[in-house]
């Protein structure tokens, strides 16, 4: 009995760490991204045409208002690009956001402080053994899972432009 309700628990635990979004067609690549923090979802577009939704997307530990320095767990909000990516990152996979632009340095010089930096959206750490972490848990930065962000880093390329809204 005891091997068959851990059996059931292993067999649910893969289950929940599955990407739920359809495949793409080989060759599938996007030109604009939109992130709207108050739904919790990310949309990929190419054109006018939504190609890939994700929802329940995870955010800075205080995701609420826009990131104005280092440290405040905030997530940005604005117009930005996709200017790199780091297939190396701590965390699965990473596509860096130019956060901070002019009015973010400007906004924090004026009060003496650092608008921080390395902001991207990534995937789960890659320590992390279970499913995707089902809470806000980043510095600031966008959470998909280790299945979403493949499929994001696959069809988006650097410079397109992501706006991110509250």
């Amino acid at each position: 009995m005891r091997s068959c309700i851990l059996s059931a628990s292993l067999l649910l635990g893969a289950c929940g760490a599955a990407s739920s979004q359809p495949a793409l067609p080989a060759g599938t690549k996007v030109d604009r991204l939109l992130v709207d923090k108050s739904d919790r979802v990310l949309i990929a577009f190419a054109g006018n045409r939504e190609v890939v939704r994700y929802t329940g997307i995870r955010f800075g530990d205080a995701p609420q208002g826009h990131k104005q320095f280092e440290g405040d767990e905030r997530t940005p909000e604005g117009r930005y690009t996709i200017n790199g990516r780091n297939p190396k990152s701590a965390y699965h996979l990473s596509l860096r956001i130019s956060y901070p632009n002019a009015a973010d340095r400007a906004y924090a010089k004026a009060r003496g402080r650092s608008p921080g930096g390395d902001i991207f959206i990534h995937g789960q750490p890659n320590a992390w053994p279970g499913p995707a972490i089902a809470r806000d848990w980043t510095d600031g930065c966008i959470a998909l899972s280790n299945a979403e962000i493949k499929q994001l880093w696959d069809i988006v390329p650097d410079g397109i432009p992501i706006t991110i809204r509250p």
